[in-house]
Order: structure tokens, then C-alpha cells, then sequence
């Protein structure tokens, strides 16, 4: 089997209408709004079952972000969502109201070593200083930050799919941000992915880490050096659709 071409042909055929209502992503609140913010939130909270995501997604009133904590507080008083209590649900968003720039923030991290995990610990050094709430349910929201240390650390999926959306520029993702190269990007690794990079000889790596979402990155590179993660959303949806199996 020729990987590269089966991979560039599903790139081909993922186009804007594979996310719909019939099919539902996250990206598809994101794609309406293409805003910074809603689109961090709109990452962060794609975890769990599509569909489920987005009708979570719809049921909220982005402008909130424009009012103050007290009304936030309140709007959310009888929301929550699997692991978020409505408390950590309007934390999260009090402090994206604090924050001026995601793009500024990402950037003084990333610029250092164009290491766009430096730029994602830059906003949660951030976002951890403005907000000192920190209850479990927030800080699985948000995330740790990162520790120096690429085996064993997570590999900040939902991070890396906001960066993706954030950076390309395509028929799916809308990228807002002009700073940061494609090429640095580094595949948003879900259990999906991950479990077909293994059946198509991608990746050999057991463990489920930033260093497995690294080594992927770095073979899809010898597809495309510049743009590897334009492979992420064709491989995620033959996972989600079962339509491949192992070439072993």
C-alpha cells in the first residue's frame, strides 16, 4: 500500500463539507464564529462524543466573553459539561475575557525556538496568573503546563487541533493566525489517530505522549515537509469511520 498517496488522497476528499450537521466537529461552531477565543474554547471542550460537543457548543452565547465575572458567574449557574462543573465553566471563560491577545501570548513563547509547545505554555503561564482558580475540572479544561520533557508529557491534542485551526489555511481550517509556520505545527494526537498511524506503519511508538505526536510529525514530514498536518484531519476521520485496517 502507498501511504502517501492513500493519505493525499483522503486530504483531496476532506473537504468543508465533510463537517456538517450530519457529520459534526467542533470546528463547525469555530468555522462560524472564527474568532481566537470562541475557537479555544470550541477546542478545549472537544473531548468526548461530536455530537454531543457541539450541542454543548451551540447552547452558548459567545458574548458573554464581553461581560463582567459577575454576569458570567451567573449565565452559566446551570451549565456544566462532563468533567466541568458550571464554576469551572465560567472560571474558563473569565479568564479568556482577561486575556487580550492568544496570538500575542502564543508568540512569546513560540518565537523563542519556533517549538509551538513553548508557545501553548506561554498562554497557560498566562492564563494560570490571571485566574487562580485551579479545581480539577478547569485545570483538565485548560491543561498542565508543559514541563520541559517531551516523553511521558501530554500531547496537548486539543491545543494542537486550536493551533491547526488557527495556522492552515484550507477548505477546513481557517487560519486566523499569519505568525507561525505550517511546518512547525504538530499533529493534534487523539486515540483515532493514533491507533491508525500504528496500522499504517506511521508510527511505532506504544506510548500515548507529546513524543509519539512529535515522531508522527516528523514522518509525515517526508510527505510534505512544510504542511504535515494537513494529513491530521483525513487520518482522524478513517479512525472515527473504521475504514482501514491493518496493512501488517
Amino acid at each position: 500500500m502507498d501511504i502517501k498517496n492513500l493519505l493525499e488522497n483522503e486530504v483531496k476528499n476532506r473537504t468543508y463539507y465533510e463537517v456538517s450537521e450530519e457529520n459534526p466537529d467542533p470546528i463547525l461552531i469555530a468555522q462560524k464564529y472564527k474568532d481566537e477565543k470562541i475557537s479555544l474554547i470550541c477546542s478545549l471542550f472537544a473531548y468526548g462524543k461530536a455530537s454531543l460537543i457541539v450541542k454543548f457548543l451551540k447552547k452558548i452565547d459567545f458574548d458573554i466573553l464581553n461581560e463582567t465575572d459577575e454576569e458570567i458567574i451567573k449565565y452559566f449557574k446551570d451549565f456544566k459539561y462532563r468533567f466541568q462543573t458550571n464554576e469551572d465553566i465560567a472560571q474558563f471563560f473569565i479568564t479568556l475575557k482577561r486575556v487580550d491577545s492568544l496570538e500575542e501570548l502564543f508568540l512569546k513563547g513560540y518565537q523563542k525556538e519556533n517549538f509551538v509547545i513553548d508557545g501553548i505554555d506561554s498562554i497557560l503561564e498566562e492564563f494560570y496568573k490571571i485566574n487562580f482558580y485551579d479545581l480539577k475540572g478547569y485545570r483538565f479544561l485548560i491543561g498542565n503546563r508543559y514541563k520541559g520533557k517531551t516523553k511521558g508529557s501530554s500531547p496537548y491534542k486539543r491545543w494542537n487541533m486550536f493551533l491547526r485551526w488557527m495556522v492552515r489555511n484550507d477548505n477546513i481550517d481557517f487560519g486566523l493566525w499569519k505568525n507561525v509556520k505550517k511546518s512547525d505545527l504538530i499533529i493534534p494526537l487523539d486515540t483515532h489517530t493514533f491507533n491508525v498511524s500504528h496500522k499504517l506503519d506511521l508510527l511505532s511508538r506504544k506510548t500515548y505522549d507529546l513524543e509519539s505526536a512529535i515522531l508522527l510529525t516528523n514522518k509525515l514530514k517526508e510527505f510534505d515537509e512544510n504542511d504535515p498536518v494537513k494529513y491530521d484531519f483525513a487520518i482522524y476521520r478513517l479512525g472515527q469511520n473504521n475504514d482501514i485496517v491493518s496493512i501488517k
